[in-house]
């Protein structure tokens, strides 16, 4: 097992290292190593980091620390030695900030009221940590800005109420992402789908598109030779010009209830968009129109056969494939995990009935949190299933792990865990 992990390892050296190029694109102000936000420094959710371990004892993974947090469907994010999250407390949405060597706490900011769903209470969206200061959204749609050191709010926006949009049905689950110096959120207002704020004051810069804002979170791929910002809305796929957000291509994208979620990837120039609700998956080539594009299907895959149906979870894209959770049906319980070719759309191989859950990648392997609470790695690797670890570290979750020097972090509505995941230095 330790020789195929370290062909793997090896196989996949050149394209973690490409991929450094677009982490530098997103997250120009983050350090390396740090997981400034959603999906982690290049929102693609890959780590460029190595020497971590291949496989865990039997006590499990070492811990470094874990402490009581709190209810929310926030993930964590790690910036100069911070961990933040978005925690309800009581009555109020809040945000944490932990001393990521420790756990301890070095500020609680209250944000906004509780907000509470059918479908869970807390907030849905992943903090952002740029620039020295953190970003939120919470459930109900309030955008705000503190300042990463005293958790002291610089500047707040109710954009669902400003814009005169509606709350998700679901509650508001857009990550706020920064671009230069520019906030970029969902809010699927009318004629506001995608709005962009200034990062130092939270004023108003720009509005785009019109349709439902659905649950994704935008991201800056480089598609069609372009940079651009790519948001999956409730009801389609827009390109935007990260300045001005002018409308570069648009491509309907109509699934049950609104219910696109998965962040959108880039895979040589292509966009590859993914749902779940038994939808399926399609890959787009953007053919230059002038100043704009036109949307082509270069694969897809749709209906109860696809080869792959994101629920709420984004593949990870890694040398020309990409790994992701498949799900059965209309938000069904039954999910896979699959291995399917990027260029071709075919299906390399399909665990079937894996289970719910999330997943990261990073040193030639997957890094899968379950809906039940373990920790579980995975090879990555096209010619098959090869699972290397598993450990039940958490209660029942949704989130993603975060990876940031070493360290795994996950959370459920109950506690935070910091997880030592480097290798042991040889003697």
């Amino acid at each position: 097992m330790t020789g195929h992990i370290s062909n793997v390892i090896g196989r996949q050296t050149a394209t973690f290292l490409g991929l450094l190029l677009t982490v530098a694109a997103v997250t120009s102000s983050a350090t390396a190593g740090d997981w400034p936000g959603f999906l982690g420094p290049g929102r693609n959710g890959i780590s460029t980091e190595t020497g971590l371990v291949d496989t865990f004892p039997a006590s499990g993974p070492k811990e470094a620390w874990r402490v009581s947090g709190g209810v929310g469907m926030s993930g964590l994010a790690v910036a100069d030695g911070r961990v933040v999250t978005l925690i309800e407390s009581g009555t109020k949405q809040q945000v944490w900030a932990l001393d990521f060597a420790s756990g301890k706490t070095l500020w609680k900011t209250d944000v906004a009221a509780a907000y509470r769903n059918g479908m869970g209470n807390g907030a849905r969206a992943t903090p952002t940590i740029a620039g020295g200061r953190v970003v939120v959204f919470t459930g109900e749609g309030r955008l705000l800005a503190l300042d990463a050191k005293t958790g002291k709010v610089s500047w707040q926006q109710d954009v669902i109420t400003s814009l005169k949009g509606r709350v998700a049905d679901y509650g508001m689950a857009c990550s706020p992402l920064v671009v230069g110096d520019l906030v970029v959120v969902t809010p699927g207002a009318p004629r506001a789908a995608v709005a962009a704020y200034n990062l130092s004051d939270g004023e108003s810069a720009w509005t785009a598109g019109s349709g439902s804002t659905g649950y994704s979170s935008p991201t800056v791929l480089t598609a069609g030779g372009r940079r651009q910002v790519v948001a999956f809305l409730g009801d389609r796929a827009l390109g935007l010009d990260p300045t001005k957000g002018t409308a570069l291509w648009s491509h309907p994208y109509v699934t049950d209830f609104d219910c696109n979620i998965a962040t959108p990837l880039a895979h040589k120039g292509r966009v590859f968009l993914s749902s779940g609700e038994n939808h399926g998956s399609v890959m787009l080539e953007l053919k230059k129109s002038g100043t704009t594009f036109t949307p082509a299907v270069a694969w897809q895959s749709q209906g109860p056969r696809a080869v792959m149906r994101n629920e709420w979870q984004t593949s990870i894209l890694l040398g020309g494939h990409l790994y992701g959770m498949d799900n059965v049906g209309g938000a069904g319980p039954i999910t896979h995990l699959g291995c399917v070719d990027a260029a071709t759309g075919k299906l390399a191989w399909k665990q079937n009935r894996f289970g719910k859950g999330n997943l990261i990648a990073a040193d030639g392997k997957l890094w899968i949190s379950t809906i039940r609470g373990d920790l579980v790695l995975v090879a990555a690797s096209p010619k098959g299933f090869r699972e290397l670890a598993r450990a039940e570290v958490i209660g029942p979750t949704r989130q993603a792990p975060a990876l940031a020097h070493g360290k795994l972090l996950l959370r459920d509505d109950a506690q935070i865990v910091c997880l030592d995941v480097k290798k042991p230095a040889s003697r």
